[in-house]
């Protein structure tokens, strides 16, 4: 029997490197066939906005592709309309518009957009006869979550002109969704009566004559803890990262998943400080003792938050540090006590965990925030390297 293939170990920062993410696209393809045993036989959506979550929009949404993502989703026509230009020509969901936006550009491109409310319906109508094509939509019901969508009240208005609409020829509605407010808290009292206002809602857009291609509500933790929610698409975000939508849903281990980046710095100061020295703004930290002090060469202008001073773990010199004093806009100091380093060795802010490395959720813990936040922060000075692209 051939033996698999090694995994190729992960390179370390170059020397003009001073913070790398790396992104490992066989661990997001590994992620996205995970995901797809867990959908229920629903198609798969990998929502890449937002920059794919800080890992870098393209390749990821090419490796999702490979694994088996038949949809993608994007937050802004800009994204959607950037995937275009990358040669992507599958089914993509781009859902937050605002009046005026690039409706026409959006139908020529063959791409599938939201709408909650007529003036939406009717911009999309215009774009479509501009350009003599019937546009795709999704309209998007309020179950609940008060954020987007249509209200209950609104909707049998909405389902009706967009069947009018139908008949006119200049779209046709393909997808009826909404969004769970709460569905990583599982058991919450608000999934049960979300899930009600959603069938009740499909319910009156049939009784209109609407006939959708695609329903859909869940997102990465109804993907992973409601079956019953899956419908005919499922919508995973943050869990194709092989990030745990929360603590209460379980870790990325309960589901397969693997965390998708590792956060690198190379130290560029290591010095010996005497006791009682003041460490970056304020002195927040003073030194208890002799000390040798490290220069982490990354700060909140690269995305590493300001509210981690004083606690964010990163690993030097093979031991869990946390940051001594404040993080400032271009680097943070931590304290090795009595161990040595030496500039150009590694400090890594976070990864999977496997090699002693905190977490993007030890970070957000630490700050008391979503690992979401944590990776997604992350700033465009930081190069994106991206590993084992090749499916």
């Amino acid at each position: 029997m051939n033996e698999p293939p090694a995994p190729r170990a992960a390179p370390r920062p170059r020397p003009d490197h001073r913070v790398v993410a790396e992104v490992d696209l066989a661990a997001l393809r590994g992620n996205v066939r995970a995901l797809r045993e867990r959908a229920s036989g629903a198609d798969l959506m990998a929502v890449v906005k937002s920059d794919a979550y800080g890992h870098g929009m393209v390749p990821c949404a090419r490796a999702a592709r490979q694994a088996g993502a038949t949809w993608l989703g994007t937050a802004t026509p800009e994204e959607a309309l950037a995937l275009r230009a990358a040669g992507d020509r599958g089914r993509v969901l781009c859902w937050l518009w605002t009046p005026g936006g690039p409706w026409r550009e959006a139908v020529e491109a063959d791409i599938d957009v939201s709408a909650s409310a007529p003036w939406a319906l009717e911009e999309i109508a215009d774009a479509a006869r501009a350009c003599g094509r019937t546009a795709r939509v999704h309209l998007k019901a309020d179950t609940g979550l008060g954020r987007g969508g249509c209200q209950p009240a609104d909707w049998p208005g909405l389902v009706a002109a967009a069947r009018a609409a139908e008949k006119e020829g200049t779209l046709k509605v393909v997808g009826l969704w909404s969004h769970f407010a709460c569905a990583d808290e599982p058991g919450h009292p608000s999934i049960a009566a979300q899930l009600a206002a959603f069938h009740e809602a499909l319910a009156v857009a049939a009784r209109a004559g609407l006939d959708p291609e695609v329903r859909h509500i869940a997102n990465s933790p109804a993907t992973l803890t409601l079956p019953e929610a899956h419908f005919d698409l499922v919508r995973t975000g943050v869990s194709v990262y092989g990030l745990s939508p929360s603590p209460e849903v379980g870790t990325p281990q309960d589901f397969g998943l693997r965390p998708v980046m590792t956060l690198r710095a190379r130290l560029a100061l290591v010095k010996r400080v005497p006791a009682g020295h003041g460490v970056s703004y304020g002195h927040h930290y003073t030194t208890p003792g002799d000390t040798t002090l490290a220069l982490v060469p990354a700060g909140y202008a690269d995305g590493i938050p300001r509210h981690a001073s004083g606690c964010g773990p990163v690993l030097v010199a093979g031991k869990w540090r946390t940051v001594a004093g404040r993080v400032a806009m271009d680097q943070f100091v931590v304290d090795l006590g009595g161990d040595t380093a030496e500039a150009g060795d590694e400090a890594v802010l976070f990864g999977p965990g496997d090699g002693g490395e905190p977490t993007a959720e030890d970070w957000a813990r630490a700050v008391g925030t979503i690992a979401y936040e944590i990776v997604t922060r992350i700033g465009v000075r930081v190069p994106r390297v991206h590993l084992n692209a090749d499916a």
